[in-house]
């Protein structure tokens, strides 16, 4: 494995790569988490990148999670609501630049695949994911739980399935005592993510039930006093009030704000930032003619940064990217699971 944290982000990334690569072959469907999960898998952190920084992420995923970008600007990884797609371009340079450090200097410095070469072709035997031997049916299930909740996505029925597997190997199979296995590299990778997003889970939801709580009170005064004016009494207008809060106000920030009028990028503060409420799907939405180009920005409410949400509807996480062909594009915030949508 590589010696610095540059060279073996890089190796991550040609990883990705591979990983969506064989997807494809296989016609498996894997999701952004349980993407970046492989590929840490296979290639595991140093004791440095190990190391959790603010808020509990691993160095090493945070530095492989913010350069996923690069892929997206040289065109070879979509990253869509439902996941990731590797391009044509993306599986040919997989052949183009077969090694990290190839790899990693076309990257950096924007080289186009050779028009010569062709994509890969599937190979007789399927490779074989990292997560997924024969001996590890409980870790496969860790290291998707600890992908999922990463991409800000419940994976409690998984979870249980897999225990319950687990548990029956161990009944009907191995009646034995055994041994405690030794954890792998590729487990404590997982583990070193799930861990990170359960931490920030459990440290970010007082806040986010306070800052809801603060919005919902007013509301429901008032609700309460215009019922209690018009004769009705208080119980019946809870009842057929909306019963998710909303914010005062939705903002999209990001590096594009003075396109639409702003004074100045990533200040959620100013009018022309703010999302309307469409009262019918109670989704936040935004309409805006930008020029083609690369994009990036957050969600954020109430005109601050005190609460915002990134990718996969992740709290204070990456940001939201937008590969832009030109012309009008909506932005839609659903505060129901924190994420957006773009038409």
């Amino acid at each position: 494995m590589a010696k610095s944290t540059a060279d073996n982000t890089n190796l991550r990334l040609k990883t990705v790569l591979n990983v969506l690569t064989e997807g494809v072959w296989s016609g498996d469907t894997l999701n952004a988490g349980e993407v970046l999960a492989e590929a840490t898998a296979r290639v595991p952190f140093s004791d440095h990148e190990a190391a959790l920084l603010t808020g509990g992420i691993p160095r090493g995923h945070k530095a492989l999670t913010s350069a996923t970008a690069k892929l997206v600007k040289a065109g070879w990884l979509v990253k869509g609501r439902s996941g990731w797609t590797i391009t044509e371009d993306g599986m040919r340079a997989t052949v183009a630049f077969p090694d990290a450090a190839s790899f990693a200097a076309a990257l950096d410095a924007g080289t186009p695949v050779p028009a010569d070469v062709a994509v890969p072709p599937a190979p007789a035997v399927k490779p074989a994911r990292a997560g997924a031997a024969k001996s590890g049916t409980a870790k496969a299930g860790t290291a998707r739980t600890a992908a999922a909740r990463t991409a800000g996505k419940p994976a409690v029925q998984e979870t249980a399935a897999a225990t319950a597997a687990a548990q029956e190997d161990t009944v009907t199979k191995t009646p034995a005592k055994k041994a405690p296995a030794k954890r792998t590299p590729a487990k404590k990778a997982a583990d070193a993510v799930g861990k990170a997003a359960k931490i920030i889970e459990d440290a970010v939801e007082p806040v986010v039930k306070a800052v809801r709580s603060r919005k919902a009170a007013p509301k429901e005064e008032a609700a309460a006093g215009a019922a209690s004016a018009n004769g009705a009494s208080p119980h019946t207008v809870a009842n057929t009030a909306e019963t998710f809060p909303q914010p005062e106000a939705v903002a999209v920030a990001g590096d594009f704000n003075t396109i639409l009028g702003a004074p100045e990028n990533w200040a959620p503060q100013y009018d022309e930032a703010q999302l309307t409420l469409d009262a019918l799907d109670q989704l936040w939405k935004i309409r805006a003619a930008l020029p083609a180009g690369y994009y990036t920005f957050k969600i954020a409410l109430n005109r601050s940064w005190e609460e915002n949400y990134g990718a996969f509807g992740t709290f204070d996480g990456p940001n939201h990217e937008l590969h832009h062909d030109g012309g009008t594009v909506t932005i839609s915030y659903d505060h129901r699971t924190r994420d957006i949508t773009i038409d």
